[in-house]
């Protein structure tokens, strides 16, 4: 890592931006619209993500940059049309910091975390007045996550749980209706019922301050390894798991398990 790293080669990337959109530039790039770069924002953030749960600094730097790439190109598209431009975006945002971060840059004194996350949504609330209670959480949000954030901001009106255990009765409730459902045969009432479900989950890991985001990762990655796992093992006895009996596909399960 070089000594300065002030930022300034941003300036370097916003100018390599709009010579590929320039006239005589790339063609695919000035082809390009925000609706059409919409999947590329959420891959890059995605393979942010990835990068940073592998635990690898290069990994991380070149994704980082990728994500930095959607920003400033989309920056540049929005110049276009006269709406902002890339430092009118990186001015909002440090308007926007100092102006959250009052302990910080102001007079306002704070006993600690907690405390500057209640300011902060005071502060939020104020910017946003006007709003409904829901309006800030977007929909185009991973569902898991869209359900912890809706159950955030309800809460903090009151819609919520007094505690950790009406939260967990909830999906007992909800369980015995999707039980109800799917024996009536209807789909449609068995996926409401469903969906039910899984936002009561959310909210007692909410409650219990889990990220279901980061827990189900973690559990596909396990279920990925063991299946790896389970090939591995049936290859080395001259099987294939394609066709394998359902006893013997539970005996391979039950084999990786023991070696983890």
């Amino acid at each position: 890592m070089s000594q300065e790293q002030s930022g300034q080669s941003l300036y370097r990337l916003v100018d390599i931006m709009r010579r590929l959109l320039a006239p005589d530039g790339c063609p695919w790039d000035r082809e390009q619209t925000l609706e059409s770069l919409r999947p590329y924002v959420i891959e890059e953030a995605h393979e942010v993500v990835d990068a940073i749960d592998a635990g690898s600094p290069e990994e991380l730097r070149e994704e980082l940059g990728d994500l930095l790439l959607q920003v400033v190109f989309q920056a540049e598209l929005a110049r276009a049309k006269g709406w902002f431009g890339p430092d009118d975006v990186v001015s909002a945002i440090c308007e926007k910091l100092v102006r959250r971060h009052p302990h910080v840059f102001g007079d306002v004194k704070v006993s600690g975390s907690d405390e500057v996350v209640t300011n902060w949504e005071a502060i939020k609330a104020e910017e946003k007045a006007g709003r409904g209670v829901l309006d800030g959480v977007p929909k185009a949000l991973p569902a898991l996550l869209r359900a912890l954030r809706v159950g955030e901001k309800a809460a903090r009106v009151g819609f919520d749980w007094p505690d950790l255990t009406g939260a967990r009765s909830k999906v007992d409730e909800e369980l015995a209706e999707l039980d109800a459902a799917l024996v009536s045969g209807d789909v449609a009432h068995a996926g409401r019922e469903l969906g039910d479900v899984l936002f009561a989950l959310v909210s007692v890991a909410r409650k219990a301050n889990l990220d279901p985001e980061a827990a189900l990762r973690g559990t596909l990655e396990r279920f990925t390894q063991r299946v790896r796992g389970a090939e591995a093992l049936a290859a080395t006895r001259g099987l294939s798991l394609s066709g394998l009996a359902p006893e013997t596909l539970e005996q391979l399960w039950q084999d990786v398990k023991a070696r983890e």
